[in-house]
């Protein structure tokens, strides 16, 4: 177990390490709860006539799976962060979940998907993920609103160079392409994604939610991490 906690705080801060993991398992219950709780409900088809324009291309597929290494890599530069800057940064990314339950359970919506016909590595994949993933919870869109939440969270981070800065603006606007082009979402979800990141990301900084997130995951950490809690107290004595 000590090696293993080792490991963990040469990557991140112990206080970082369990936003960034209960951070994952509440987007996990958010999206996949609420398919199981609205999954038969009547859903809201909000796709315009643009959207229908837009061209179906399986080969972006690539980019909708391969953010998922982006965010992995990004949320843990945002866990390495000043404990205060973490903890506002996650305390707005656990409110903008909440908000996507309330959407997905208060107004599902849907969209159409392309009947895929033809074979090919990148249909057959398409096909396969339109098999595990039903088109609802569409708005917002959680791929947009997680890649914009690592753009932001270091976004004018002095630690962080300004080339990946820049690449992540870049790689989280590629995401939102490949959510369009995939068919699995539609112009008002990425809209819905970025302003509601944008909005949370402001109110971890400016209310006291952030502040109480803190104080349960300081005392969370210090139970998952009792040896971190012990030179605290140590190195108090000896001061």
């Amino acid at each position: 177990m000590d090696k293993i906690r080792k490991i963990i705080t040469s990557i991140m801060p112990d206080y970082g390490f369990l936003p960034v993991v209960c951070a994952f398992m509440f987007n996990n219950v958010v999206y996949g709860g609420s398919k199981l709780i609205a999954g038969n409900w009547y859903h809201h088809n909000i796709e315009s006539s643009l959207d229908q324009k837009i061209p179906f291309v399986p080969e972006t597929l690539i980019i909708y799976f391969g953010c998922y290494l982006f965010w992995f890599v990004n949320y843990i530069l945002i866990a390495k962060q000043d404990k205060k800057s973490v903890y506002q940064f996650f305390a707005g990314d656990f409110i903008s979940r909440c908000v996507c339950l309330l959407f997905f359970l208060i107004y599902p919506t849907t969209n159409i998907r392309p009947v895929i016909t033809e074979g090919g590595f990148w249909n057959s994949a398409m096909s396969w993920l339109y098999s595990i993933d039903s088109a609802s919870n569409l708005f917002p869109s959680i791929h947009c609103l997680v890649s914009w939440f690592c753009f932001i969270g270091i976004r004018g981070k002095k630690g962080i160079p300004l080339w990946y800065q820049i690449f992540s603006c870049i790689m989280a606007v590629m995401v939102f392409i490949s959510t369009l082009t995939t068919k699995q979402h539609v112009l008002v979800d990425i809209a819905g994604g970025v302003i509601l990141a944008e909005i949370c990301f402001r109110l971890g900084h400016c209310t006291k939610i952030a502040e109480t997130y803190g104080k349960v995951f300081d005392r969370a950490a210090a139970w998952v991490f009792p040896e971190t809690k012990e030179k605290k107290i140590i190195s108090k004595d000896e001061g």
